[in-house]
């Protein structure tokens, strides 16, 4: 009995916050659902949830009917975020009615989310989207698949977008945002141009790797990354995943040109290998301004090396001496085989590489080693401050799109 009123009170306590906080500090960080279950709390909870600043509908475990009851006696004013999420090719008549409710709320975050475990779904998005919300700031889209050319021109607000395309599909294949200062692109193996990226100060991407033509492919992907590297030569904060800088390490191994950069913090999500030293070498010597380096060693790149080796092969070029530092040193050509020398070795060659460093940050994952961090010898630097540190924790797709 006693338990029973100590819960009684609790939720007596909640129910007397006033609307503003119930909304923007309660609600608005569960799922809507979750959020309209209150309303049979009580008479004062019936109708808290319809003024919440952020609404979260994953269709698949609601029906389309549900949804539009509930956005039709949504009331809020001005919506900060919106997330949309169905893989069901049923809702697909439903989707531009949903999309123009967040739209007509100046909704500031949209998130739309059409991933499909089977035969995608022929949605694309309406003429209105491009020009019905002048105040959207961020915008996450997953799996558009039907969409070919992202044209943001008339979003002059939008600062942050972010794009994980189908490995499958093309979509989009041209981005036009030029008001925009972030990007985050997971992109497939097929095309995607940066048509007007002008303002851009900020940019995250990899590439979804399939393991099928890999050869037939990889002369494309050099073209792609580095068209989409000259886009960049003026942003001052840039991440590369693994398998994007093993398609530079191809490139530079070949003796293709690069651009040159004003990143003044570089992120490596890779780990260190064979693979990735000459995409990087080359990345460090074009970037005079580095300020800060960090590499997250958490995740094995998903291009097979012996992908690689083949595709070398096929341009006349021996894989062992192309992959042997210009010093001769032989690296681990594993995540699994890395040994304390090897991350000695990267934190020379980046010494070696780079003039206005003053701190350098490498992530290594535990799951990985065979040895204690504490039996790398890190060279002595007295300007610049040296981290190594292990990790626990695996990246994850999701990790992706994190800041």
């Amino acid at each position: 009995m006693a338990g029973d009123r100590k819960i009684k009170e609790a939720v007596d306590r909640i129910s007397n916050l006033p609307d503003e906080i119930l909304q923007q500090h309660i609600l608005c960080y569960i799922p809507t659902k979750v959020s309209i279950s209150t309303s049979i709390l009580s008479r004062r909870w019936r109708h808290v949830w319809c003024n919440i600043p952020s609404i979260s509908l994953d269709v698949d475990t609601l029906t389309a009917a549900s949804v539009n009851e509930t956005l039709n006696r949504y009331t809020a004013l001005k919506t900060k975020s919106f997330h949309l999420k169905t893989t069901r090719r049923k809702n697909i008549p439903h989707v531009d009615r949903w999309i123009r409710c967040a739209m007509s709320h100046n909704v500031e975050n949209l998130s739309l989310n059409f991933w499909s475990p089977g035969a995608n779904k022929a949605y694309t998005l309406p003429d209105f989207f491009y020009n019905s919300c002048p105040v959207l700031e961020n915008l996450t889209l997953y799996h558009c698949d039907e969409l070919k050319v992202l044209d943001l021109t008339k979003s002059k607000r939008l600062r942050t977008l972010q794009i994980r395309r189908n490995v499958w599909v093309p979509g989009p294949t041209q981005i036009v945002a030029p008001h925009i200062h972030c990007l985050r692109l997971l992109n497939s193996q097929l095309s995607c141009t940066f048509v007007d990226v002008a303002s851009l100060t900020e940019a995250k991407l990899d590439i979804c790797y399939v393991s099928m033509f890999f050869n037939l492919k990889a002369d494309f992907l050099q073209v792609m990354v580095l068209k989409m590297l000259e886009k960049l030569q003026n942003a001052e904060k840039l991440t590369f995943g693994g398998n994007f800088i093993q398609i530079l390490s191809l490139a530079e191994i070949r003796g293709v040109s690069f651009p040159m950069f004003k990143v003044k913090a570089l992120t490596l999500n890779t780990v260190i290998c064979q693979y990735v030293i000459p995409g990087i070498e080359r990345l460090l010597q074009n970037s005079p301004d580095l300020q800060k380096l960090t590499l997250r060693g958490r995740t094995c790149n998903s291009i097979p090396g012996n992908h690689l080796d083949k595709y070398l092969n096929s341009q006349s070029l021996n894989p062992d001496q192309c992959w042997r530092s210009k010093d001769g040193f032989s690296w681990n050509n594993s995540c699994w085989d890395v040994q304390p020398k090897h991350v000695t070795s990267f934190v020379e060659l980046v010494l070696k590489n780079t003039k206005k460093l003053d701190k350098m940050v490498v992530l290594l994952y535990k799951g990985f080693l065979k040895f204690e961090i504490e039996d790398v010898v890190v060279p002595k630097h007295s300007h610049i401050t040296i981290v190594l540190s292990p990790t626990n924790k695996p990246m994850t797709s999701e990790d992706w799109f994190e800041s």
